[in-house]
């Protein structure tokens, strides 16, 4: 472990102003989900459920806008791409605490649609201003970041609400996005090798066999039959015009997919569903028990331990897979089915805990990676809808669990789903690059015997 590579890293220029300007930017985020509930049920008398379905709707219009606004920075830059989210946030979140329930609908789905693109343009920007084993650290490190937010933001809503308004909170809201946002407009981090401020010179090595990886997912189970009879058909030169202009078509829109890519997709949707469902296991299980005054302890040791992780991930000199990571976490969070109290819960949460960051880092280092950067950012937005969705899926898949069996079945029931989207991705991996390597040795078959 090399706890040196953090000093090096904070003293590259550009990357700690990022890094902090990324953690303010987050904040916002963080808090207003909270400040839309205690809203919706002590201003708008509304019940549980009509907020819990304001927040979901939020959610799934940041689902839908992550990658469409990731995908705008890779085309038209930063500041052309942020303008909007600055617009649109400002008077979303300054309108939402003065109108009635139809209109809070509508409204929170455009501000989460045209949310402020922050995880995109923060991964994208240290992805190119870091490289190997620093980047594993910049990740971390943004992580780390991400985490403390986290506990921070629906902490400081809640002081807001209670001592001073959900009204006051929000419009507080709706400036700090736009100043978060324009703050990230001056900073212009590069998005983009070559562009000032940007480590990385070359593009992603992988590009080509990422785009014929790509391929065969497209091609179903006939791809073999598919690239033989391209080939053989390559003959003409009608055939090979066809074949060329196909194969620009589909790596222009989905070049940059592969069976990898889609593992950290998926390993990003798990570790968000176990995340939130851990969350709400832990609510229930203090609620049980009448501590839910105690929740901040259990948050401590949690997110803490979440902290510390990150920081031992971000100082090792091997990568580790993002899907082993979360097939762990998963596994250390079925143990916090036996807590009983709000100890004994605050000391199981540790092990799991410890792997959060890392699993989020590693995610991200592993797409960086994988992807060619001039569909980084579009792919990095996807990255952030996948970890949100699984969150969305998580909070209701545990709260029925605990209706039905307790808390101590939630836990198992977080454990067990986080366990098996691992296995799956990591036997999806498998079937690729075996199905890959077949193909490799058909083609370069045929080719040889075309030589001939």
């Amino acid at each position: 472990m090399k706890f040196g590579r953090y000093g090096e890293l904070l003293r590259q220029p550009g990357v700690a102003p990022l890094l902090l300007v990324g953690m303010v930017a987050r904040l916002p985020h963080a808090a207003v989900g909270m400040l839309l509930l205690l809203h919706l049920v002590n201003e708008l008398d509304r019940d549980w459920g009509s907020a819990g379905l304001v927040v979901a709707l939020m959610t799934i219009g940041i689902a839908l806008g992550a990658p469409w606004r990731g995908r705008v920075v890779d085309m038209y830059g930063l500041r052309r791409a942020l303008l909007p989210s600055i617009l649109v946030e400002a008077v979303v979140w300054s309108i939402v605490p003065q109108v009635s329930f139809a209109w809070v609908l509508p409204l929170v789905f455009l501000g989460g649609l045209f949310s402020l693109p922050v995880f995109s343009v923060v991964r994208t920007a240290l992805g190119v201003m870091t490289t190997g084993e620093t980047r594993r650290s910049a990740f971390a490190l943004d992580a780390m970041a991400t985490e403390l937010v986290f506990i921070v933001g629906p902490a400081t809503a809640g002081i807001v609400a209670t001592s001073l308004s959900t009204t006051i909170g929000m419009i507080g809201i709706a400036v700090a996005a736009s100043l978060s946002g324009l703050a990230l407009m001056i900073l212009n981090p590069p998005t983009r090798s070559g562009q000032p401020g940007a480590v990385a010179k070359n593009a992603n090595p992988h590009e080509e066999r990422l785009a014929a990886e790509a391929s065969l997912i497209a091609s179903g189970p006939g791809g073999l039959a598919n690239v033989e009879g391209e080939l053989i058909l390559a003959g003409s030169k009608s055939a090979k015009a066809r074949v060329a202009a196909r194969g620009k078509a589909f790596r222009n829109k989905f070049g940059w997919v592969s069976a990898s890519v889609i593992a950290v997709f998926i390993a990003a949707s798990g570790a968000g569903l176990v995340l939130s469902g851990t969350e709400v296991g832990m609510l229930a299980l203090l609620d049980e028990k009448d501590s839910s005054s105690q929740l901040g302890i259990v948050f401590f040791f949690w997110c803490g331990a979440s902290l510390v992780g990150g920081l031992i991930y971000g100082s090792l000199s091997r990568r580790i897979s993002p899907i082993v990571l979360l097939l762990a976490m998963a596994v250390l969070t079925l143990p916090m089915a036996f807590a009983s109290d709000t100890w004994s819960l605050a000391l199981l949460s540790i092990p799991p805990g410890m792997l959060c960051a890392p699993v989020l880092s590693a995610a991200s280092e592993w797409l960086t990676d994988l992807v060619a950067e001039k569909r980084r950012g579009e792919a990095m937005g996807w990255y952030g809808s996948a970890l949100t969705s699984g969150t969305a899926l998580g909070s209701p898949i545990t709260g029925a669990t605990v209706d039905s069996l307790g808390f101590a079945a939630a836990f198992i029931a977080v454990g067990c789903i986080g366990a098996a989207v691992s296995v799956a991705a990591l036997v999806t991996q498998q079937v690729r690059r075996r199905r890959r390597a077949r193909v490799r040795t058909r083609v370069s078959e045929i080719v040889g015997a075309q030589g001939q």
